[in-house]
């Protein structure tokens, strides 16, 4: 079952292995979430920073994941590619 994190206190003023660990779940700002799988790796990440997160387990995966467009090769291969201008080179006198 997926885990739903909240990052609820400011890493700054922990150690940098505590803010590393915090950077390692995805989690940026105060406040922010992320859905990640229940694994050991996972729930020992969470045990090392617990003061500062809020977990939830979430009972189904979310739908916006699943609900993102896909490309079409076949477009994106037939959009024309942007031209470069060449580099002047530099003379010497």
């Amino acid at each position: 079952m997926p885990l739903r994190i909240e990052l609820i206190g400011s890493p700054y003023g922990n150690t940098p292995k505590n803010r590393a660990t915090v950077a390692a779940l995805g989690l940026r700002k105060l406040h922010s979430t992320v859905i990640q799988e229940d694994n050991p790796t996972i729930r020992g990440m969470i045990r090392k920073v617990a003061h500062l997160l809020k977990v939830e387990v979430v009972e189904a995966a979310p739908v916006e994941a699943a609900a993102a467009p896909v490309a079409d090769p076949a477009v994106e291969a037939e959009a024309p590619k942007p031209k470069r201008k060449p580099k002047a080179k530099a003379t010497e006198e």
